[in-house]
């Protein structure tokens, strides 16, 4: 399965680290490197995360990493793994 990156994710991710580095140059960029290491080993096995919290829907999962949640739909039919969400203690992340 491939993986891709929606422009929103990308973002979101990037501007969390920029936070962190203002403090934590090297914290920061260990923590972009495992969460990107952490969504690579989804593809063999894409439903061992748990189910959405944010959608009733069993295609799309939760990825936690240090508190935060990377989502990501399932797409069978492309073989693709589509991640699109990075969200941290918000109401209405979407």
């Amino acid at each position: 399965m491939k993986i891709k990156f929606s422009e929103s994710f990308s973002q979101r991710l990037n501007d969390q680290v920029d936070f962190i580095s203002r403090d934590k140059p090297l914290a920061a960029r260990k923590f972009k490197s495992k969460i990107i290491s952490r969504i690579k080993t989804i593809p063999p096995v894409p439903y061992s995360n748990r189910k959405s919290v944010f959608f009733d829907r069993t295609d799309i999962r939760d990825l936690i990493h240090k508190g935060y949640e990377v989502v990501y739909k399932i797409n069978e039919v492309e073989k693709s793994i589509e991640v699109f969400g990075f969200v941290k203690w918000e109401e209405n992340p979407f």
